[in-house]
């Protein structure tokens, strides 16, 4: 099976990488069966998505990253340290900068520059932003395997895109639903829901082509990925699970979503 994942690495990682985007649109398509998600329901899926970014942040990224940066003879904590912080500083930017609305929040809470777009873009853009360093995560970890990488790199790629794509079920439900109460058709819901997870195959994309193209750089890009992720955790999607009365809720999603993260990646990476 590794020899002809191999001889097609470039088929294999274009289909990870879709998958994170077939799971985002699958979970928009509860939509057709759901008009209303409990918000204890959200919080667990909001914990989730946070405990399996901070299990791939370390197990797929940084501890990768360690390695590669004492294989490549500089100090082991250099490229992990200085990746990570800029990925941060990325996050921090687009954030500031995209305009973006979280669920349950009144249209005068929206972050990001002033606009007048309507409530239901700047929901889906809040999902959008969460999506952009998951892509970038899939995208150097499969560049590292289109630059030489082990077995070991390659099944490491797969478990994190299949954590990915898991934590991208209850994300496309947790646009497309909320959106059904703006008033929005199931059909135009599930649109939206979908398209909020386009953005990660763009970020992958991305990333695998810097990877190839500079393999220099991979310890640190594989940082930068784990900074952008965790950004995203302690910023949004941990502060989002706790606003109301359902704590617990998001705390349990969150040790599910790392425990199945960690286990996918220690048993496969």
């Amino acid at each position: 099976m590794y020899e002809y994942i191999q001889t097609h690495h470039h088929l294999v990682a274009g289909l990870a990488i879709l998958a994170t985007w077939a799971a985002t649109a699958l979970g928009a398509a509860v939509v057709f069966f759901f008009q209303e998600l409990n918000r204890k329901t959200l919080d667990t899926m909001l914990g989730f998505a946070a405990g399996v970014m901070i299990a791939a942040s370390f197990w797929s990224l940084l501890a990768p990253s360690i390695e590669m940066a004492a294989d490549q003879g500089i100090p082991a904590w250099f490229p992990p340290l200085t990746g990570f912080i800029a990925g941060g500083i990325f996050l921090w930017c687009i954030d500031k900068v995209l305009p973006h609305l979280h669920p349950g929040l009144e249209l005068k809470d929206a972050e990001g520059i002033p606009t007048k777009w309507r409530r239901s873009v700047l929901l889906v853009l809040a999902i959008t932003l969460h999506n952009i360093p998951e892509g970038l995560a899939v995208g150097v970890a499969f560049g590292v395997v289109l630059s030489g990488g082990s077995e070991a790199s390659l099944n490491g790629a797969l478990a994190l895109a299949a954590g990915i794509a898991i934590q991208n079920f209850p994300e496309g439900s947790a646009v497309s639903v909320p959106l059904r109460r703006e008033g929005l058709s199931s059909w135009k819901c599930f649109w939206y829901g979908q398209l909020s997870g386009i953005v990660e195959p763009a970020a992958a994309i991305f990333g695998v082509f810097i990877v190839v193209q500079i393999q220099m750089i991979l310890p640190y890009a594989l940082a930068f990925a784990a900074g952008a992720m965790i950004y995203v955790v302690v910023e949004e999607l941990i502060p989002e699970s706790r606003e109301n009365r359902h704590s617990d809720a998001g705390t349990l999603g969150a040790l599910a979503g790392f425990a199945i993260m960690m286990t996918l990646d220690v048993a496969f990476g």
